[in-house]
């Protein structure tokens, strides 16, 4: 639970980004992009939408960060260990 109270710290606990899989997340930054890029919002929303694109980049990148460092390698004898990554 160490990594869900780091990202609750970096990102903030009450912006419900936390709750999302990577999936949910990267799918939201996609449209949030396309909203971003379509250029028909005013600029109070274009700035709430691009703060908000960068805590769902951040969130992505923090889940990525720790899946790397989860990564299992198969031993040659059918072992799986651990593999560190710096």
């Amino acid at each position: 639970m160490d990594e869900v109270t780091e990202t609750d710290e970096k990102l903030g606990a009450n912006n419900g980004i936390i709750d999302l899989t990577f999936e949910a997340a990267l799918r939201q930054l996609e449209e949030t992009v396309a909203s971003l890029e379509a250029g028909n919002l005013t600029l109070e929303e274009a700035l709430d939408l691009y703060e908000t694109g960068q805590r769902l980049t951040q969130y992505c990148s923090l889940i990525l960060e720790s899946a790397d460092l989860k990564l299992e390698q198969l031993t040659p004898d059918g072992e799986i260990v651990e593999v560190a990554l710096e």
